[in-house]
């Protein structure tokens, strides 16, 4: 008992000690003296994979202040250290006690396992408490990913891992896939993959087509949000449901100078949260031109794989990952509410296509609907202004 109480206070000391590194305090005028108050520390437990502190926050200090500072109290406690915040007073910082893995290898079961459950599981990996990260991109609004980091880095493997988990776990009824690869070497193993609504784009023309049906797609749930005065599209009665619909885009960067397919980009990543629409755009080297703060703002998830330096770290949105190791492929920052260093699962090309194999379909996609659908699309596009009549007579 007596040796748990200085090992507990013994934890207090070098927790304000990082408080004071990291100028986590207030400062008061008391008798002519200046007294510093520091977070008050509810708690410290000490558990199987980490030591747990608990605190509370100064009246007039920002909790994120200490996710800010977080390298302040890296270097008192540690690397391996994760915060998180109520964004008003509490905040709950882990010291870990085992490392992330050097290598996490893609295991379906488990995997499967752990978004069985979920609407839409996204499986991020492993982080320094050695538990897997797993969220629910629909549960929790996050929709919108930005997947970013050098050739070599792992981003490639990582795109795979999320398009083949949501293949595998959701049925073609459930979900609604349009790629584009405007790279042409990533997306070759989901040629075919039934739920495909449309062949891989490879080009920004080609692209133009799917976010013009998109739009459409957009226009015609916002009807049925307003018909129904639901929020989401998941609270649509049975009779009205529709699939949730995924966007993935290798090599973003590539649409530079196509105001329209931004344009349009812009609108359905604002939209699609509402919608059930996720979206996930991924490239090399970001830059401003295509990554401007319009649309920055809405990509609520960064994966920031090791870049070159610190100027495109700071454009992705995860400052550090240019201090990632290239011998650590796989290992990235993700930026959620916070920012945790992950190692990614590693999937080959050969365990990815085995998996898909029962997805794929014997007959290539067509691209044109069938007249029926092609006459409704007419309408929808006189309607909503992409044609005027005697456009769609000529047609």
């Amino acid at each position: 008992m007596i040796k748990e109480f200085f090992r507990k206070q013994k934890a207090k000391g070098e927790l304000i000690k990082a408080f004071r590194a990291a100028k986590i305090y207030k400062e008061v005028k008391r008798d002519k003296k200046t007294i510093k108050i520091y977070p008050s520390i509810k708690s410290v437990r000490f558990l199987e994979s980490r030591t747990e502190h608990v605190f509370i926050m100064p009246y007039g200090i920002d909790p994120k202040d200490v996710q800010k500072n977080i390298v302040f109290f890296q270097q008192v406690l540690g690397k391996n250290i994760d915060i998180t915040t109520d964004n008003i007073k509490k905040v709950i910082l882990n010291v870990n006690h085992s490392n992330i893995p050097k290598e996490l290898k893609y295991n379906y079961e488990t995997i499967s396992e752990l978004v069985q459950d979920m609407k839409i599981g996204i499986v991020a990996g492993v982080g320094m408490n050695g538990e897997y990260v797993v969220f629910d991109a629909i549960e929790f609004g996050e929709v919108n990913f930005l997947v970013a980091g050098e050739q070599g880095s792992g981003k490639s493997t990582m795109l795979r891992n999320i398009l083949t988990t949501l293949i595998c776990t959701k049925k073609p009824n459930e979900l609604h896939l349009y790629l584009a690869d405007l790279k042409l070497s990533e997306f070759h193993i989901f040629d075919n993959i039934e739920h495909l609504q449309h062949p891989i784009c490879e080009t920004p023309s080609e692209l133009y087509k799917v976010t013009q049906i998109l739009m459409r797609e957009v226009k015609k749930r916002g009807k049925l949000l307003k018909q129904y005065r639901i929020a989401h599209v998941d609270d649509l009665p049975e009779n009205a449901k529709v699939p949730y619909i995924g966007l993935f885009i290798d090599e973003i960067i590539m649409l530079i100078g196509e105001k329209d397919i931004l344009k349009d980009l812009v609108q359905i990543v604002a939209l699609g949260r509402a919608l059930g629409i996720i979206t996930c755009f991924s490239l090399q080297r970001p830059s401003y031109d295509i990554l401007d703060t319009k649309i920055r703002g809405l990509l609520s998830v960064r994966m920031g794989f090791r870049t070159t330096d610190v100027q495109n770290s700071k454009i992705i949105g995860t400052i550090g990952s240019e201090k990632i190791s290239a011998e650590t492929r796989g290992r990235y920052l993700l930026k959620r509410s916070n920012i945790q260093e992950l190692q990614a699962p590693y999937i080959t090309q050969q365990e990815a296509e085995k998996l898909l194999k029962p997805y794929k379909v014997k007959e290539i996609i067509e691209e044109n609907p069938p007249l029926d659908q092609q006459e409704e699309q007419i309408e929808d596009e006189i309607e909503w202004g992409f044609l005027d009549n005697e456009s769609e007579q000529k047609r």
